[in-house]
């Protein structure tokens, strides 16, 4: 992780108001109901495709649009929002369809996403249109949602995370509260009430219809695997070839999820000091993992009395820096080198080139829009009491994490009940894909997904602990993919409860002696997707947590 795990920039902005049916252009008629939710059907009309802004995306050959749809479903007349949208066309011509992607968050952008056809084995994706967009809300969609880009729950004059005085208590409840009623006062404050996945799935089924496609094909890591099952359970009809990696559960969406992540995550930090002492030559803490262990809390408790790095390294940097060796093991080496040299040394100057601090809060302020509206939320008094409970025994992210969530405790926009996902009627098959031991989206969540989908095929990463981890060069994973794509067959489905297929996770790095001068790109040897968009799915799924 290059970024803290706080506030992240989802790309560039575009604020701008909701924009009303224009005068004497027909707006879209009903054409019939969903029958999971009896709305009318929205057709957008054809997006202008011109030159992206991106030049990445420009490089690539890539097209960009705004799609229009509707603020509100219900009224597909009424007022319109728009849609950054990319698209990179097929250059094979055994043409295969369309292919949208989203790489979680919510709030995570996905615009750079339509050059993720490259990294599918064997010239798979060359058979395919793909499509990356900005979810509503986020970067170059318009509105953009942002309350406050200076939000000092992401800054580096903060209390610990841990509320052990009654002053750091209240100084997190106010905070977190200012933050919810700052988005009461949003400029895209149109927003809060349709957020829903719901809406982004439907902007999904939009988009198919501008792409003239029967089927949408989808590509779905971490939270857009949620957003993958909710589309499936509305448009049944409409799933084609669909890849959900990180798997959701969605009956725990979303604050159930987070209880689970507190408890995983420290046991994955359990595993990287285990590694760091494996390799003591490497790092020069020792052989005892669990010396490690104490290490860090000793740590935490010293940058508390007296931070680092200039007084902006404290004990909650800390702990945001170290959370990515719990998501991933791209940059374990890296990660392992800095926080060495502040336990030897005191200079914290390498952990906080890690750490992004305060920024633009539009991914974050998408994300609460969608999870504190999504499901209901509950009160202080749960959410205390779950948090000292799970602390006590897994005290690495617990309290973190209710304070990155508690904004929802304010929330200016209602919850609702969470929609029922259902994979019954889906006929199509779904590939899904998980680490054992995945702490953002616990494995447990893809076993119950694969019982909820009956059509899906569930590959298991046996042991690993990275997040969304498919196309990183295991080729069991990844030529399982190209040919599902490229076909659309999957192997039967095992009976039982369990993965369908077990293949190795991706792999822990080895140190070397040069490895401050390799500085590693990111990368496991053999990593087939670009570095932009490994960044880019990190940036993504640190916005969920």
């Amino acid at each position: 992780m290059k970024r803290a795990l706080t506030i992240i920039a989802s790309g560039l902005t575009a604020a701008a108001l909701v924009v009303p049916a224009a005068n004497g252009t027909a707006a879209p008629t009903a054409q019939g109901k969903d029958k999971s939710h009896g709305l009318p059907s929205y057709t957008p009309p054809a997006p202008a495709w011109g030159e992206c802004a991106s030049a990445r995306l420009k490089a690539a050959g890539a097209e960009c649009a705004m799609l229009e749809v509707p603020l509100d479903y219900a009224k597909p007349g009424g007022d319109k929002i728009h849609i950054a949208v990319s698209r990179k066309l097929h250059t094979d011509p055994d043409y295969k369809g369309m292919i949208a992607v989203n790489p979680g968050g919510p709030g995570g952008s996905g615009l750079i996403y339509s050059i993720l056809g490259g990294a599918i084995p064997d010239g798979v994706g060359a058979k395919f249109d793909w499509y990356g967009f900005d979810p509503r809300g986020v970067g170059s969609s318009e509105p953009s949602l942002s309350c406050d880009p200076d939000y000092p729950g992401a800054g580096y004059d903060r209390p610990n995370y841990v509320p052990v005085r009654a002053a750091d208590k209240a100084w997190w409840r106010t905070t977190t509260r200012d933050y919810a009623d700052a988005c009461k006062d949003a400029d895209a404050k149109e927003l809060l009430g349709h957020l829903h996945t719901t809406d982004v799935a439907r902007d999904l089924d939009s988009l198919r219809k501008a792409a003239g496609q029967e089927k949408l094909n989808y590509y779905g890591f971490s939270y857009g695997t949620y957003l993958g099952q909710v589309y499936a359970t509305l448009f049944p009809k409409q799933v084609g070839k669909m890849v959900w990696d990180g798997v959701l559960n969605a009956d725990n969406a979303f604050y159930e999820a987070n209880l689970d992540q507190n408890v995983q995550f420290d046991k994955n930090l359990d595993t990287y000091w285990k590694w760091m002492a494996a390799h003591d030559t490497a790092f020069g803490l020792g052989t005892d993992w669990r010396a490690i262990k104490r290490g860090y809390y000793q740590l935490r408790r010293q940058l508390d009395a007296t931070p680092a790095a200039g007084g902006q390294l404290g004990p909650d940097e800390l702990d945001d820096v170290m959370l990515s060796a719990g998501y991933y093991v791209y940059d374990w080496v890296g990660l392992g080198e800095a926080y060495a040299k502040l336990v030897k040394t005191g200079d914290g100057a390498d952990i906080l080139a890690n750490y992004g601090g305060p920024g633009d809060d539009n991914g974050f302020a998408v994300y609460n829009g969608v999870q504190c509206t999504d499901a209901v939320w509950p009160g202080w008094r749960r959410t205390e009491r779950d948090a000292w409970r799970i602390h006590r025994k897994h005290p690495f992210l617990t309290w973190g994490n209710t304070w990155y969530n508690a904004p929802c405790l304010n929330w200016p926009a209602p919850s609702r009940t969470a929609i029922q996902v259902s994979g019954r009627q889906v006929t199509s098959r779904i590939l899904m894909i998980g680490e054992t031991n995945d702490a953002a989206t616990v494995f447990s969540g893809a076993i119950a997904t694969r019982k909820a989908f009956p059509s899906s095929y569930l590959i298991e990463g046996v042991g690993g602990t990275t997040h969304s981890g498919s196309l990183s060069g295991i080729a069991c994973t990844d030529d399982t993919i190209a040919r599902y794509l490229d076909t659309g067959e999957l192997p039967r489905r095992r009976p039982g409860n369990h993965s369908d297929q077990l293949c190795d996770p991706v792999p822990a790095p080895e140190p070397e002696p040069a490895a401050a001068l390799q500085r590693r790109a990111a990368t496991v040897t053999g990593d087939r997707m670009p570095a932009v968009l490994r960044a880019g799915l990190q940036e993504a799924q640190a916005t969920g947590r």
